[in-house]
């Protein structure tokens, strides 16, 4: 059984770039939704004929696809996962724009037909609208209110109920409707995780940093000693995500 401090040391080393989990095989896992986004999502772009993945992170969801387009974008705000995507997926005929999450995207209007993302921090839905032609489709799967809020408040203690409810999927609907897009399909789902060790605690709040925003180790030592010292005494630390899958198409008039 490795100690307090080798679990948290290794946990600090590992890079935090793009949206590969692996490291966590065996440490902690995260049940998945029913609907299989990133599946559904390579069957849509086998039919599309340009495509835009927002917020791609290192490119990996994309990467799986059995078939890209013929115009396949991504945008992605970090450096590093800009570098690291671009490495992925220009090989594969995809070009990689670094874009500011917060920014208008930088394309014409009705440019896609397919616009797909996965956990994209905030969906700009005038945005999308605008650059998808028209009976083009929006496809996502979005990060829903109160995600691993069991951790959030383990660090940060009770959070205001009102906090939760930002990424409802009924608001999310209603911002897509309000820029002229129609809701085809709207799914949500709550998952169970389960944190083996520190370790992946520690990784977890490194990698996904809108969480416990400012964490680190030495700040949060305490509160990770006692957490470590009730995973061994106790079992896995428990969390729920909560994910929705969305479908919105652009009317043709």
């Amino acid at each position: 059984m490795s100690s307090f401090h080798e679990l948290v040391t290794e946990a600090e080393a590992v890079p935090t770039d793009g949206w590969d989990f692996s490291w966590f095989e065996g440490r902690a896992t995260e049940e998945r939704p029913s609907w299989g986004y990133a599946r559904a999502m390579g069957e849509r772009l086998a039919t599309a004929d340009a495509a835009l993945d927002i917020q791609t992170g290192g490119g990996e969801v994309l990467a799986s696809a059995p078939k890209l387009p013929r115009l396949t974008v991504a945008t992605e705000g970090w450096p590093p996962n800009v570098a690291k995507a671009t490495a992925l997926l220009q090989p594969l005929g995809a070009v990689v724009v670094a874009a500011p999450e917060d920014a208008p995207l930088p394309f014409g209007d009705q440019v896609f037909d397919l616009v797909v993302s996965r956990h994209p921090v905030t969906p700009h839905w005038t945005e999308i609208a605008r650059v998808l032609k028209p009976g083009g489709t929006y496809f996502a799967q979005h990060v829903g209110p109160g995600s691993v809020f069991e951790v959030i408040e383990y660090f940060l203690g009770p959070q205001a109920e009102a906090g939760r409810g930002d990424r409802h999927p009924d608001r999310e609907r209603a911002g897509a409707e309000a820029a002229g897009l129609r809701i085809v399909d709207l799914r949500a789902a709550r998952l169970r995780m389960e944190f083996h060790d520190i370790g992946a605690v520690v990784h977890f709040l490194r990698k996904v940093v809108w969480m416990v925003p400012g964490f680190t180790v030495d700040r949060y030592r305490p509160q990770l000693l006692r957490l470590h010292e009730q995973i061994e005494a106790q079992g896995p630390f428990v969390a729920h995500s909560t994910r929705h899958l969305i479908e919105a198409r652009k009317p043709t008039a």
